[in-house]
């Protein structure tokens, strides 16, 4: 549950951005320490490159009595059950930290271990599909889980699968799982294209499962409404894959389905202050806001405009600047409940770290009801979030276990505060754990490092208890929208624009043709009074996909002129691939509909992608006014 309520490509004015470079934090060591956490609630076979050594394989014959192979994935937090719609929020967080920042996640030398935090998540969600309209939503039940105190290797509790089908549907399960698909489509569409198509084939089958066969999915799967209980219901989730396959597949069908639902499914009416792994619709609204700074509304333009309206709604009502503001703690954290506040914190951190960005990039700020916001305002809130987390608080307490000097040292977490299995192979029994472990008022033997707990009560108070669940229980949706924030702090953002398309950081060399392929020529065209428009073209990206060369080229139009520059018309022939900055109408393209000019010695800059030189771009007709 989560709460405080990209690769679109986008044209915009080239800007100078200056990197945020704080001191007070080791953002590098917090991004470092939360991705191996995810480590720590790995189940199934562990990799030979496991780092977390306390653990050991677990969960080996998970779906064997259903005759499916559910073996792998994540425990969500301090259990040893597998809830389907908080891992597959988890991956499609982790997945838009590594579209937004994965520049700067690669630049702290974890992309790897970020790629591999999501494949673990990725591949079970495959197996967990294995027929277009059926997918397994849990393995394990909360009841009899709760019941016992044991470590993942001891397990002895019901390990029985569930699943939704046609007959028993959950559009918010799977249109939330197809959303994790097409977000990881994105990631590992460079570094693993075969892999990508695949898991771009499931999340165009989940989102038409999800579509079709309409219903919530703890209807279904009656045994997960103790814990995860969908309570906004499904309709958030349906926009949120649909913008997700927007995202991923550029196909015009997915931004049509939010345009022309997005009045009967909620999200230009739902204005929210809380965003996480139930409730989607604020970050459904940022998302769609993102699509329309980046030219991509068209004639879904005033619907997308109420989204963006509800988006902003959600960032003012963070800050405390809205009609209806979040509630925070005399130390300044939001706060929405006791049980597990931080998972709002660290999702709508998230969300005011990109939408900022994505202000900056197009030269905007926020409108609140009563002032507007700078960009670096909202970040710079953010930030403080994220700070008050890793120790910036009233109690000076590090909210991320191993960060900091004081953290907590009993978290309620099985595998963490029962000695490791490699150090006493002795079986722990389902009750003996409590007898012998959990009430135990000492710290736990295993170090959870990187592990986001709960958090304090409304007034900064905690009590570092294992018993006090509410507080000290982690979660992977905690940590996952905190990748990318971290990554931000750590390396700032000089020189990206979040509304450009984002070329992720290669995890390997891509292989290319033995005798590589000739860096094509561009030419700019000359300026003259008679023509003082100058473009000029430059290949930022190439690579082999197929045994074909593909060339990601940016051009840049600049009036050189003393005026403003209106009614550009540009004529582009030899373009053979996608182009994503400009509108088109008939053969010719414009500005996007949310520049009306250009001024004097001012830049403006679209992308395309083809496997061909240059493509050749006149400048029609324009007005210097």
């Amino acid at each position: 549950m989560g709460l405080c309520f990209s690769m679109s490509p986008l044209f915009l004015l080239v800007l100078v951005f200056l990197p945020m470079r704080m001191a007070e934090h080791d953002y590098g060591q917090a991004l470092s320490k939360s991705i191996l956490f995810f480590e720590a609630q790995r189940s199934g076979y562990l990799p030979h490159n496991q780092r977390v050594q306390w653990r050991g394989n677990s969960g080996l014959n998970d779906g064997k009595t259903s005759g499916v192979d559910l073996v792998g994935g994540y425990y969500d937090a301090g259990d040893n059950v597998k809830f389907g719609l908080p891992m597959a929020f988890t991956v499609t967080m982790m997945c838009w930290s590594l579209i937004e920042y994965g520049t700067q996640i690669g630049g702290s030398g974890e992309l790897g271990n970020s790629l591999d935090a999501v494949k673990w998540g990725t591949d079970y969600l495959i197996k967990a599909h294995p027929q277009p309209d059926v997918l397994y939503g849990e393995v394990g039940d909360g009841d009899t889980d709760h019941y016992c105190w044991q470590r993942p290797e001891d397990m002895t509790t019901s390990r029985a699968a569930y699943k939704i089908d046609p007959s028993h549907p959950g559009s918010d399960l799977a249109g939330e799982t197809a959303a994790a698909m097409a977000a990881a489509s994105i990631v590992f569409r460079r570094s693993n294209p075969s892999y990508s198509a695949e898991l771009l084939k499931h999340a165009y089958q989940l989102f038409d499962f999800a579509n079709k066969y309409r219903g919530k999915y703890d209807s279904s799967i009656t045994i997960a409404q103790k814990y995860y209980r969908s309570v906004s219901g499904y309709a958030d989730e349906l926009l949120w894959a649909a913008a997700w396959m927007y995202k991923a597949t550029n196909n015009e069908y997915y931004l049509n389905y939010l345009g022309e639902n997005g009045d009967a499914l909620g999200g230009t009416g739902w204005a929210m202050t809380e965003f996480g792994w139930d409730v989607k619709y604020a970050g459904v609204q940022t998302l769609v806001a993102k699509f329309l700074m980046a030219g991509k509304g068209r004639e879904h333009t005033p619907v997308f405009q109420q989204y963006q309206e509800k988006a902003e709604f959600f960032m003012c009502s963070c800050l405390g600047k809205g009609t209806r503001n979040a509630q925070k703690t005399p130390g300044g954290l939001i706060f929405r409940q006791r049980w597990n506040n931080m998972q709002f914190v660290t999702s709508a951190s998230f969300l005011m770290t990109v939408y900022s960005d994505y202000l900056t990039s197009a030269g905007k700020s926020l409108k609140c009801s009563n002032s507007n916001v700078s960009p670096a305002e909202l970040l710079s809130f953010a930030k403080s979030q994220v700070d008050y987390i890793l120790g910036d608080n009233p109690r000076a307490t590090s909210y991320m276990v191993g960060y900091g000097n004081n953290y907590p040292k009993q978290v309620h977490h099985r595998a963490s505060s029962i000695v490791s299995y490699k150090v006493d192979s002795s079986f722990v029994s389902c009750r003996g754990g409590y007898a012998t472990w959990f009430g135990k008022k000492a710290n736990d033997p295993n170090l959870l490092t990187g592990a986001i707990v709960g958090g304090p009560d409304a007034y900064d108070n905690f009590a570092d208890q294992r018993d006090n669940y509410e507080q000290t229980e982690p979660a992977t949706y905690n940590n996952a929208p905190l990748l990318g924030i971290l990554a931000r702090l750590h390396a700032g953002h000089s020189g990206y624009n979040q509304l450009l398309p984002v070329e992720l950081p290669a995890q390997k060399p891509i292989a290319t043709n033995p005798k590589p392929a000739t860096k094509p020529k561009v030419n700019p065209t000359p300026v003259s009074k008679a023509n003082p428009i100058a473009v000029t073209q430059k290949v930022t990206s190439s690579w082999v996909q197929n045994g074909k060369t593909y060339y990601r080229y940016s051009t840049t139009i600049t009036n050189k002129s003393s005026k403003n520059l209106k009614n550009l018309k540009l004529y582009i022939s030899k373009l053979y691939g996608p182009i994503w900055g400009l509108t088109k109408s008939g053969d010719s393209y414009f500005f996007p509909a949310w520049i009306n000019s250009l001024a004097a010695g001012k830049s403006i800059e679209f992308v395309y992608i083809h496997s061909a030189s240059a493509a050749q771009v006149t400048v029609s007709s324009y007005n210097l006014v």
